[in-house]
C-alpha cells in the first residue's frame, strides 16, 4: 500500500461512547482490515504512541497496533493466554491527553491473535511490549487507564482537569 493511500485518522477523546464499548472480534482479513491496520500506524505514529486499538480511531473491532521501536506488530483478536511477573509503570494515553496513571501489570504475557494475513499467531513479550499489548487490549474491552484509579483519586483527577490545570499523575494503589 502507497504511503499516498494511508490516512491519518482522527484519535477518540475520553468521553467518546466508543471507548467504553467491547469491541466485535474480526471473522475475516478483507482490504478493509489491512488498511485499518496501515492508517493505525500511521495515526500512532504521527501522534507519538507506541500502541494504538481500532476504537481509539472510531472502530469498534479488536484489531490493534503496537511498535516500541523494535517493528511493528499488528494483531486482531488479542487475547492474553499467560501471563507472570509484576511491574508498575505510569502510563499515558492519545484517547486522555495530558492524564498519566501508574499501573500494576504483568511483567511478562504469551498473547495469541491473528496476523495481517489472518493466520493464527503467539506473541512473547515482556518489559514496555507487555505493557504496551496490555494496555491497547484493555481498550478493545472498553476499559482505560483512568478505570485503574481509585474512586477518590479519580476524583482528584477530575476535579483538577475540571479546573484547567496542567497534566497531573494518578497512582493507583492497586
Amino acid at each position: 500500500m502507497s504511503d499516498s493511500q494511508k490516512q491519518i485518522l482522527e484519535i477518540k477523546r475520553y468521553p467518546e461512547s466508543i471507548l467504553r464499548k467491547k469491541s466485535a472480534q474480526v471473522f475475516e482479513v478483507t482490504p478493509k482490515e489491512l488498511k485499518l491496520f496501515e492508517d493505525m500506524l500511521l495515526t500512532m505514529y504521527t501522534f507519538g504512541g507506541l500502541g494504538l486499538a481500532a476504537p481509539q480511531v472510531g472502530n469498534s473491532v479488536q484489531i490493534i497496533v503496537a511498535d516500541i521501536g523494535e517493528g511493528a506488530i499488528k494483531l486482531i483478536n488479542p487475547r492474553v493466554v499467560k501471563s507472570k511477573g509484576e511491574d508498575k509503570l505510569t502510563e499515558g494515553c492519545l484517547s486522555l491527553p495530558d492524564i498519566n496513571v501508574e499501573i500494576k501489570r504483568p511483567y511478562e504475557i504469551i498473547v495469541e491473535g491473528l496476523n495481517e494475513k489472518g493466520k493464527r499467531i503467539e506473541i512473547k513479550a515482556k518489559g514496555l511490549l507487555a505493557r504496551v499489548i496490555q494496555h491497547e487490549i484493555d481498550h478493545l474491552k472498553g476499559r482505560l487507564i483512568i478505570d485503574y484509579l481509585g474512586l477518590i483519586d479519580k476524583m482528584r483527577l477530575f476535579k483538577l482537569k475540571r479546573r484547567g490545570e496542567p497534566e497531573r499523575r494518578a497512582q493507583c494503589g492497586q
